[in-house]
């Protein structure tokens, strides 16, 4: 299914990182924000509009949670969404497609299976029905904002074709794994001069750098880190601490990553 990526919509805007069912601390990052809670769904009371940039679940505790509290906001039109890998396998897997149940999805699948027969017969079709409605990418603002969970190459702005869905889901990736068994991923915001802002997830950060009118929004919640967002147009950063134990590993690499992005920029 074709989606139009474009949307006549100024903002402003919220631009919150990879959740993976960290339904607590988006709860205390949206009343930081400033939004108001109603009828089990938040709203703004200045009209301001939150971006999720999708990963909702999978190794977080409160998926299913999280994943309704977002649709719920989009079809009220207090949020905007672009899907992520992590909801793309979980959209595949409520398919019946053939896809391993690994990297956290083990989490989701069993809150899903929890439910009685009733109750995943409707959130199967919510969700399907939710995510196909959705874009890998965004552009807003007239052009000058695009939000996307991995990452988008100039060349591949306003295209929609395997590439360029493969590519804003997962980031330029090699093909290729480190010793850690973690894939190799190429840097293309460093390469990036377009004068559109590139907002993204994917890739757990130290902390928020900017690189060529790109943001990296994903500070690694669910592994012990912050939930994050950037306000635009301001340009403000707001983050909420982790209630998650600390993964230590994972910890290391964000702050491998974000020292190898602070000398090269």
């Amino acid at each position: 299914m074709r989606i139009n990526t474009y949307i006549k919509d100024r903002g402003p805007f919220d631009i919150i990182g990879d959740i993976h069912g960290c339904y607590k601390e988006l709860s205390i990052l949206l009343k930081e924000l400033g939004y108001h809670k109603k009828n089990g769904s938040y709203m703004h009371p200045k009209g301001r509009k939150l971006i999720s940039l999708g990963d909702l679940n999978d190794r977080g505790p409160e998926n299913l949670k999280t994943i309704n509290l977002i649709i719920n906001m989009v079809e009220n039109n207090n949020a905007l969404y672009v899907y992520g890998n992590h909801c793309n396998k979980f959209y595949r897997y409520l398919l019946g497609r053939k896809v391993q149940i690994t990297h956290g999805l083990e989490g989701t699948v069993k809150e899903y299976n929890e439910l009685t027969w009733e109750e995943k017969e409707n959130f199967k079709n919510k969700y399907i029905n939710f995510y196909e409605k959705q874009s890998h990418y965004w552009i807003l603002d007239e052009g000058d904002l695009i939000v996307v969970h991995g990452g988008i190459k100039q060349s591949l702005v306003g295209r929609d074709d395997p590439r360029t869905h493969k590519f804003c889901l997962y980031g330029d990736i090699t093909g290729r794994k480190d010793e850690e068994g973690h894939p190799i991923r190429r840097d293309w915001a460093k390469e990036y001069t377009g004068r559109a802002m590139i907002v993204y997830g994917h890739t757990p950060i130290l902390k928020p750098i900017w690189i060529n009118n790109t943001l990296d929004i994903d500070l690694g919640c669910v592994f012990g880190g912050k939930l994050g967002a950037l306000c635009y147009p301001e340009k403000k950063i707001i983050t909420v601490d982790s209630t998650r134990p600390e993964d230590e590993a994972q910890l290391i690499r964000m702050k491998s990553k974000y020292q190898e992005l602070t000398k090269s920029n």
